[in-house]
């Protein structure tokens, strides 16, 4: 199953925080790129698939149909900063559907990919966030990313997931002006300090 998204959409969520208090991060601003990507599936029941997976309802889910691990590849045109992944999971709707143990894995291509996180849900009701960082804690730069689920609660077969999402950071693309010297704070340059 294979589906090129086209919608843009963008949200804004804030990370935790770290134990250095010098460096305390503050409230990110993070974009959903999921709209930039091609998406596709290991196995999905005929209605089950990609669209359901990605069109902002929460009453509709992506179901496998087939053996473990169950997986979605989101391939990006270019190297794209992602730095977490959204999924949505119901365990009161779900129950053995519901994933328990997911491994996210980053590369170039599929014959690259390795382990960025490995989560394990407990009866999860809601959003849960996977932070996708580095060995430097800057978020990862991919042009794939994997999501397997591993296994489901009571070990369940095959598995509902209700929403996924991928989020970017939002980058500052304009100087900040006290970095820039006395010469360079003109109207003139200003027109041409971040591309158009």
């Amino acid at each position: 199953m294979l589906i090129d998204q086209s919608n843009n959409s963008s949200d804004e969520d804030s990370t935790n925080n770290n134990g250095n208090n010098d460096l305390k991060r503050q409230k990110s601003v993070v974009r959903e790129i999921g709209s930039q990507a091609v998406w596709s599936l290991s196995s999905c029941k005929p209605g089950f698939g990609v669209e359901q997976l990605r069109d902002n309802c929460k009453d509709t889910y992506w179901q496998s149909d087939g053996v473990q691990p169950h997986l979605v590849n989101i391939q990006f045109r270019r190297k794209t900063t992602v730095c977490e992944i959204k999924i949505f999971a119901d365990y009161k709707l779900d129950e053995s559907y519901t994933p328990n143990k997911i491994s996210v894995r980053a590369g170039n291509h599929f014959h690259d990919l390795h382990e960025v996180a490995l989560v394990e849900l407990i009866e999860p009701c809601g959003w849960e966030t996977i932070p996708l960082r580095d060995a430097d804690d800057h978020p990862i730069r991919a042009f794939l990313i994997q999501i397997a689920v591993l296994g489901n609660h009571q070990n369940g077969r095959d598995t509902h997931i209700r929403q996924i999402k991928i989020n970017s950071p939002v980058e500052d693309t304009i100087l900040s002006v006290k970095k820039l010297p006395q010469d360079f704070r003109t109207i003139r340059f200003w027109k041409h300090a971040c591309p158009r």
